[in-house]
């Protein structure tokens, strides 16, 4: 059975297509940002995109829906910012709290970065779910860690969900994968042999690890590298040169560290290799860097689709933890 959804500050499509891949049907996602718009409608042609502000996005038309989700900008939260939260513009969590007011969804699925869990905003915390309690929605967070879901990367973020009263004690979080993530050079491998790189097996044994979190950084940003230097450090501990990103896989006697290429990274992202980024290289790692990895989108989104549906199945489930 499928659910419906709408999707707020959608990206790249991550969460998009994890939740998709969970068995919700997008009736919208909605994005102002230009090339991430054309990303989505290059990959799903039939999706309604609204190429918009979500400040000024009206959520009517969605009344009934089964899931608002959506990943919301991180810079009010981040610790790498000011962590200005509810002050800084960018916040969109009011907005986000608007939408469930006008939509009135069985579940709401919110990601952002770990710096919300600061005590900084422990008032500010308290505040949303206060707000979501009084539409009727229980609001809980945890963090999640990208490489307990398979993806080779750590990326820990915070994911919060609210289920609508009627449904708040059938929801379970989802539980680690028992077996480790791939590392950086069993996912990599076969893309940097592309060339014929006659070093990438000696590579992908010292890629040995999976790889700290992505940084997709903003258009105020020069061009495209794998984050901070403190990132960039890491990255060289597997073997990868984090200064940038390359056109293509090693040539066959390349000597040195490679680069990754907007397809590595996407795949380091957890997106399939079919998925499409529009834009040249820097406006596509941009989307990559940013985006939520769809294996963690589609591990909580199969709990939230198992206790939306079971409202019509079953009795009281076990209770949230």
């Amino acid at each position: 059975m499928t659910l419906s959804s709408i999707e707020m500050c959608a990206g790249a499509g991550g969460q998009a297509r994890g939740l998709e891949l969970a068995g919700f049907d997008h009736a919208g996602v909605i994005e102002i940002d230009r090339d991430c718009c054309q990303t989505l409608r290059l990959n799903r042609p039939t999706w309604t995109v609204h190429e918009e502000d979500l400040s000024s996005f009206a959520g009517h038309s969605y009344k009934g829906i089964d899931l608002l989700a959506g990943g919301l900008p991180c810079p009010p939260f981040s610790v790498a910012g000011k962590q200005l939260g509810e002050k800084d513009e960018r916040n969109l969590f009011p907005a986000a709290i608007r939408l469930v007011d006008e939509t009135k969804p069985k579940a709401v699925m919110i990601e952002n970065v770990r710096g919300f869990l600061g005590a900084v905003f422990e008032d500010y915390r308290g505040y949303i779910k206060g707000e979501l309690k009084k539409l009727g929605y229980e609001a809980h967070w945890r963090l999640f860690n990208a490489s307990d879901y398979g993806v080779p990367q750590l990326r820990p973020r915070v994911i919060i969900v609210a289920l609508r009263d009627d449904i708040k004690d059938r929801f379970e979080w989802p539980a680690p994968l028992s077996c480790d993530a791939p590392t950086v050079g069993e996912t990599l491998l076969d893309l940097m042999k592309a060339n014929g790189w006659r070093g990438a097996t000696a590579w992908a044994n010292r890629a040995n690890d999976v790889g700290p979190t992505l940084v997709g950084g903003s258009k105020k940003h020069g061009g495209p590298d794998l984050g901070p230097t403190r990132a960039k450090q890491a990255w060289a501990t597997l073997g990868v040169n984090g200064k940038g990103i390359a056109d293509e896989a090693p040539e066959r006697d390349f000597v040195g560290m490679p680069k990754l290429t907007v397809r590595m990274a996407a795949r380091i992202q957890g997106f399939d290799d079919n998925w499409q980024f529009f834009g040249r290289k820097t406006a596509s790692y941009r989307q990559i860097g940013n985006a939520f990895p769809p294996p963690v989108a589609r591990a909580v989104a199969v709990k939230l689709k198992d206790a939306i549906e079971s409202r019509k199945i079953y009795p009281v489930m076990g209770r949230l933890a």
